[in-house]
């Protein structure tokens, strides 16, 4: 190949290398900016569940060791002031409550004990 068909084709080469690799998301390959949206709306999520199930933000934390802090505190205090401004009564969470087995990877559930 002669220096002149190299030049022409450098320009479609690397149009074709940015249109591929502009097409990532959709092919389902996490960045790192995709990954940490994604774990900030989850801790979000996370805050504003534990609020309308009226649970303080230290047990939330204590029921969500991985979830980030900073996003549980955002969405709790979010559900906190959307509760207040439209009287929302909290819906404590009932027993049986879900708490993650270490050993295993699964959720295990906790039976509330019976009165005799």
């Amino acid at each position: 190949m002669s220096k002149r068909h190299i030049h022409r084709l450098t320009p479609a080469m690397l149009l074709a290398a940015v249109l591929g690799l502009s097409a990532c998301d959709q092919l389902g390959i996490a960045t790192p900016a995709a990954e940490a949206a994604k774990r900030e709306a989850e801790g979000k999520a996370i805050g504003g569940g534990c609020r309308h199930a009226a649970r303080s933000v230290e047990t939330c934390y204590e029921l969500n060791k991985r979830a980030d802090k900073a996003a549980v505190f955002a969405g709790w205090r979010e559900m906190n002031d959307y509760m207040r401004e439209n009287n929302i009564e909290p819906m404590p969470a009932s027993e049986p409550v879900a708490v993650a087995d270490e050993e295993n990877a699964e959720p295990a559930v906790v039976k509330a004990k019976a009165k005799p």
